[in-house]
């Protein structure tokens, strides 16, 4: 009796399909991202875990107080350094430090500007004093007194602008003979030698370097 029998042929395709079926459950095997089988974690939730714990909450009264006085002198403690720095600081400006200073106050040229002002007495200096006499003379019941204030004072202010003029441009001139390499602005050098020289001098932040009548 003869029995039915696969060819050679037969089999080898057999194993072909089998090994092609093993070889595609594998690559899919590895494709396929399984689950984390639990919910991604809220943005909250993952900040807590890298912050810590909570602290419990204090049991006692005393445990509270405890802890208030603790953050009150951690706050303390950073108030301080806060104000020493700020005292830092106001020091390294009033003595020029560039670091410290505002921009419109950086650089050697504005720092020999400065220089150039507060080696000179001006009567831009006056300028301050000059409206404090003004609001006085306003707040006066006589009216002589208003007419004298306001005539000195307008014969001063016009005083003033004249000495501002030739002073913005004596300062421009100098600044362009010091640096000539730099690109100097007459009116932007005159207008800040014109805010320097109507501050009072005790009140002049960086403070003066050089004293009235000196060579600079």
């Amino acid at each position: 009796m003869r029995f039915l029998r696969r060819s050679a042929a037969d089999s080898t395709d057999t194993d072909q399909v089998e090994e092609a079926a093993v070889i595609v459950g594998e690559a899919g095997s590895r494709g396929h991202t399984p689950g984390k089988g639990r919910p991604t974690p809220k943005r909250r939730e993952a900040e807590g875990r890298k912050r810590g714990p909570v602290p419990p909450p204090p049991k006692t009264t005393r445990e509270a107080m405890r802890r208030a006085r603790g953050n009150k002198e951690d706050r303390k403690a950073l108030a301080a350094q806060r104000k020493e720095q700020r005292v830092e600081q106001r020091k390294r400006m009033n003595e020029g430090d560039d670091r410290y200073l505002m921009p419109r106050d950086r650089g050697p040229v504005k720092a020999y500007v400065r220089d150039l002002v507060d080696a000179k007495r001006n009567l831009l200096g006056l300028f301050m004093p000059l409206a404090v006499l003004v609001f006085v003379s306003l707040l006066s019941s006589s009216l002589v007194v208003q007419q004298y204030a306001t005539l000195a004072c307008l014969l001063m202010l016009i005083a003033m602008i004249i000495e501002a003029t030739l002073n913005g441009r004596r300062i421009a001139r100098l600044v362009r003979q010091k640096f000539p390499k730099e690109a100097v602005r007459g009116f932007s050098v005159g207008w800040y030698a014109f805010v320097r020289a109507t501050q009072l001098r005790k009140l002049r932040v960086p403070k003066p370097r050089v004293s009235p009548g000196d060579k600079v």
